[in-house]
């Protein structure tokens, strides 16, 4: 199954340099170790704030939930989800009725 998952940075809550280059890799390692794991497809910028939208695949949406819970800058209170969105197939693409 598929999820969509929007999040933002909490820069109204944490200054710029609380967003440490050390932080920031280990937050990037652990989005490289979903990918590679096959639990996260894709992943964007926002454009519109600091943050990310992301599109994971999992057995549940627990699965994708603990993952969230387990990004170094959530654990450290830096990051919210803003949406989360378990997603259907398009029926469109299949037979016609």
């Amino acid at each position: 199954m598929q999820f969509l998952s929007m999040s933002r940075r909490k820069t109204d809550q944490f200054p710029p340099d609380a967003f440490t280059p050390e932080l920031l890799r280990q937050e990037a390692a652990r989005i490289r170790e979903f990918y590679a794991a096959g639990i996260l497809r894709q992943i964007w910028m926002r454009g519109d704030t600091p943050g990310a939208c992301l599109l994971w695949e999992a057995e549940n949406e627990a699965a994708v939930r603990d993952a969230i819970a387990s990004l170094p800058l959530f654990r450290a209170g830096m990051l919210e989800v803003v949406a989360f969105v378990p997603l259907a197939p398009y029926p469109g693409f299949g037979p016609l009725a």
